[in-house]
């Protein structure tokens, strides 16, 4: 059995945060090979998003955990919530639940078991299943070579909101991820492969969030801008046991 933090970043979801933890929790009850705890990563929202997280943490006392982050990036978040977690496992997902829950077995077992190091949804795989539209597609797959192409990652997909890594793998490779943004998702895994960490694929059921407030073209540029400055400063080197400060 391990300990699995499960962090959602939230930036304005006060409308859907509560629905999607109480249907997650749900879910864990029916999971009880590890022990989990849901983090609601409040990302500098300015409506009612960390309110509506700290009565779920009050309903659910150590099932639910609220987080504040007064400055605004995913990146940040998901930073801030993994370097500072004592869990074995620490995991994330969009808050719309785009990704079927049902993954979520398959995205922190094995590094539960020490099988792997880092694990990462895809909807590229012949075995997933995705329902999106036609200009996200497009973009996604454009990207995903261009990291191949630029980077020399060999992954299907970078940017599918459900990741998952081992907490001291965390802890060693975060220190020298820079990005704050939603090219952290990319950086995290280029400088996962790069030092020779065991990357594990999860194919997943993926449908496509009409409500998403993320700006595509704009997500598609700061992620070439991200790309360029690891091509001209180089990937760093992790190493297991450094620590960070939150």
């Amino acid at each position: 059995m391990a300990s699995i933090d499960l962090v959602i970043p939230c930036y304005n979801e006060a409308h859907v945060v509560a629905g999607s933890v109480e249907r997650t929790l749900s879910f864990l009850d029916a999971h009880p090979e590890h022990t989990w705890r849901i983090v609601i990563a409040d990302n500098a929202s300015n409506d009612r998003t960390l309110d509506v997280a700290r009565e779920l943490e009050a309903a659910h006392p150590g099932q639910v955990a609220a987080l504040h982050i007064p400055v605004k990036g995913r990146g940040l978040a998901l930073r801030t919530a993994w370097i500072t977690s004592d869990a074995d496992v620490c995991a994330y997902m969009d808050v719309d639940l785009s990704t079927d829950l049902q993954h979520l077995p398959a995205l922190v077992d094995p590094l539960a078991a020490g099988d792997a190091d880092l694990s990462y949804g895809t909807r590229r795989h012949r075995d997933s299943e995705t329902e999106r539209g036609w200009r996200r597609e497009f973009i996604s797959r454009t990207y995903i070579q261009i990291l191949r192409w630029g980077g020399g990652l060999r992954v299907s997909d970078a940017q599918c909101g459900f990741k998952a890594i081992r907490t001291d793998v965390a802890r060693a490779v975060l220190p020298v991820v820079e990005d704050t943004g939603f090219f952290f998702d990319s950086e995290l895994l280029l400088v996962a492969q790069h030092n020779g960490f065991r990357l594990r694929e999860v194919p997943v059921k993926w449908t496509d969030d009409p409500d998403s407030r993320v700006n595509v073209w704009r997500t598609a540029i700061a992620d070439l801008k991200g790309l360029w400055r690891m091509r001209r400063g180089g990937i760093p080197a992790a190493v297991l046991g450094s620590e960070e400060s939150a």
